[in-house]
């Protein structure tokens, strides 16, 4: 039995209804097994969070995690001109050593600013899931296929390979869905085939959604739908839990068909406002019940995975989309952030808030700082004014990934060594 105590923290559960209290967590074997105030358990070692705050890791429902090597490079284009003269000549460097490091990149950057999960859509996607297996961090892989070109079936066959391979590994932390990688870079009959598939063996989706006016365009001309409409028709929303990245350009119509899906859309503000793609109608889709995340997407078009970021970007936007702050408060960004993006990863029974029973993915945030002084709301405090080089401790599964700063399964020197050779090298002549 492995135990481990944290002690005089203020607890935020994330559980609808339940406020911060001062108090203690017992954590057995990877799951919390006590909370509450003065905990007199004993156990192999003991955390002093004292002026720190326990919440709940962050997830994050939209990566392309090994993008990290790109961070920075083509900032301040147009779209097309970012992905078709940089991102994707550069990603078409990419080797599978390559991929692996990006990603011990992003998962150092992530764990480094709170973020004990994250959902990932790439190539290479076994070395990815090495990279989740070496770092200790929690995931939802997916293979991204394009059906635009020949090589349709050999990424069905990769995508498959991980779900078989990969599902249920380093103890549970890894899961797999299938990436049919958006509407416009997947006609009908393949498709289909894909949905068909994810639901006879009942295999979440992950795909992008309506992220672009462009896209929107392309499939007017192409069926006279929206993308929602032609997700839609071809049965994407029946009985199968999909996960759908940004959906900025919704009309009422599309909302309506969203009413009631399983899954729901992973909101990315910070790269939907770098590339001036558009406010997400995220207060409709809440309205409408469906469930809101929130992710990064790559630090390609990010910069940054810090979704400490993404919480306040998410909810300055509703607030001026729709002249009223009131709409989406900070407790609304927070649970977007924890259990509603746990929940886009079918993975709330595990994680998302502090109960007993579940898995210990929790961070701890240092509150002895300037702008997190003095505490008045704790919950306006966390959406509005912390970063991500406040947290100062995070656990996944019990384990330890970083504490007082310091990564405990990554090495950081090696990492930053890896990825200035490799990025350099990608990015050469372009």
């Amino acid at each position: 039995m492995k135990t481990l105590l944290i002690k005089d923290c203020m607890i935020l559960t994330m559980v609808e209804g339940e406020k911060p209290f001062l108090g203690d967590i017992w954590i057995v074997d990877g799951r919390i097994a006590k909370i509450g105030p003065s905990l007199e358990e004993e156990a192999d070692r003991v955390i002093l969070a004292k002026n720190r705050v326990a919440m709940p890791g962050l997830i994050n429902t939209h990566n392309h995690a090994s993008m990290s090597l790109l961070r920075a490079f083509s900032d301040d284009l147009k779209l097309m001109d970012w992905l078709d003269k940089k991102m994707l000549p550069a990603e078409a460097r990419m080797t599978r050593e390559d991929v692996y490091w990006g990603t011990t990149l992003g998962i150092a950057e992530m764990i480094a600013s709170g973020t004990t999960a994250f959902a990932d859509m790439y190539v290479h996607m076994d070395a990815v899931a090495q990279a989740v297996l070496d770092s200790g961090i929690r995931a939802s892989l997916t293979r991204g296929m394009v059906f635009l070109e020949d090589d349709g079936e050999r990424r069905m066959a990769e995508a498959l390979d991980l779900i078989d391979n990969w599902t249920g590994a380093g103890d549970g932390r890894i899961t797999t869905m299938l990436g049919p990688h958006a509407p416009y870079t997947c006609p009908p009959k393949p498709l289909q085939g894909v949905i068909e598939l994810a639901h006879k063996r009942q295999i979440p989706l992950h795909i992008h959604l309506a992220e672009t006016i462009e896209e929107g365009e392309k499939i007017r001309a192409r069926y006279n739908q929206t993308p929602t409409e032609y997700l839609h028709e071809l049965g994407m929303f029946h009985d199968t839990h999909v996960l759908l990245a940004h959906a900025v350009h919704l009309n009422e119509s599309d909302v309506a068909l969203l009413r009631g899906m399983r899954g729901g859309v992973a909101h990315n503000p910070v790269s939907n406002l770098k590339l001036g793609c558009g406010i997400a109608p995220v207060r409709e889709l809440i309205e409408a019940g469906v469930t809101v995340g929130m992710g990064t997407d790559g630090a390609g078009s990010a910069t940054t995975l810090d979704m400490f970021a993404e919480i306040k970007a998410a909810t300055w936007m509703q607030k001026l989309k729709h002249g009223d702050p009131t709409v989406l408060p900070a407790e609304s960004a927070l649970r977007m952030a924890t259990i509603e993006s746990a929940k886009l990863l079918a993975i709330d029974h595990e994680v998302g808030t502090l109960e007993v029973g579940k898995r210990a993915d929790l961070i701890l945030i240092d509150l002895d700082k300037p702008h997190l002084q003095p505490v008045h709301d704790i919950l306006a405090l966390l959406a509005y004014s912390a970063t991500g080089a406040d947290v100062d401790t995070t656990i996944v599964n019990g384990e330890i990934l970083m504490h007082q700063r310091q990564f405990q399964t990554l090495q950081w020197e090696e990492i930053k060594r890896e990825a200035t050779t490799r990025a350099s090298r990608l990015v050469e002549g372009l």
